[in-house]
């Protein structure tokens, strides 16, 4: 996925979990903050971000921010995509391509499914399943860490998941790392012990695990390669 037109910026602050104020060119700017988890390790004072031109240009504010260079003593800057709505188009492009299904199989978004609504339907001839994504931006040590805050909705989509599989359907998430140069994905069971626990329980009921990196460009977001998940 790419955006049409993307501008570096330095954070200055974030009032609310929406909006960040930014500098550009010398001038303070407003920029609508595309996720709304805490991201309080990536967006510090001082901080290069990069902006994307809104689409809409009667929108209140005029930019995305949605990517941030991670400083990292002593090594390059990890460039890091927030954008939360971002994990799920690259799913979209990546998913036909990846070889976990069937080359006639069929991908439709947003399908629900009893009271439980997920990302992606996926049927292939007798074979149906169901995907959730889930976005990950927070890195320890070359490590990729979900979630980076408590998530009761993420949790709740494993117990969903999991009770697919009881059905006899197929439950998959996918994690879609918003960065390279990781070694694995682990549960952040420290910020989250109760969604480490259910990602557990998933994965012992049956539901399929998977994990991307990306290829990240202050403009682009890519999958890359699927990458070890250690529970």
């Amino acid at each position: 996925m790419e955006y049409r037109q993307v501008v570096p910026a330095v954070f200055q602050e974030r009032p609310n979990r929406f909006v960040a104020w930014v500098e550009r060119e010398g001038c303070r700017e407003v920029a609508h903050v595309k996720n709304t988890g805490r991201c309080r390790e990536l967006l510090l004072p001082g901080t290069k971000v990069w902006l994307a031109l809104a689409d809409n240009p009667l929108r209140r504010t005029k930019y995305d921010l949605v990517a941030v260079e991670k400083a990292r003593p002593g090594r390059a800057p990890l460039l890091v995509n927030l954008d939360s709505q971002a994990p799920n188009q690259v799913a979209a492009e990546w998913l036909p391509r990846s070889g976990l299904f069937g080359e006639g199989a069929c991908f439709r978004r947003e399908v629900s499914w009893g009271t439980s609504r997920f990302d992606f339907q996926v049927r292939e001839g007798e074979r149906t399943a169901f995907l959730e994504v889930k976005g990950v931006t927070l890195e320890e040590a070359g490590v990729a860490r979900f979630p980076d805050a408590p998530t009761l909705r993420g949790t709740r989509h494993l117990h969903e998941l999991a009770a697919l599989c009881r059905q006899g359907l197929e439950g998959h998430l996918l994690f879609v790392v918003q960065m390279g140069e990781m070694q694995e994905v682990r549960p952040n069971d420290e910020t989250d012990p109760a969604f480490g626990k259910a990602l557990r329980a998933a994965a012992a009921a049956g539901v399929r695990l998977w994990a991307v990196d990306c290829q990240v460009t202050p403009k682009s977001l890519s999958a890359r390669r699927l990458l070890p998940i250690r529970l």
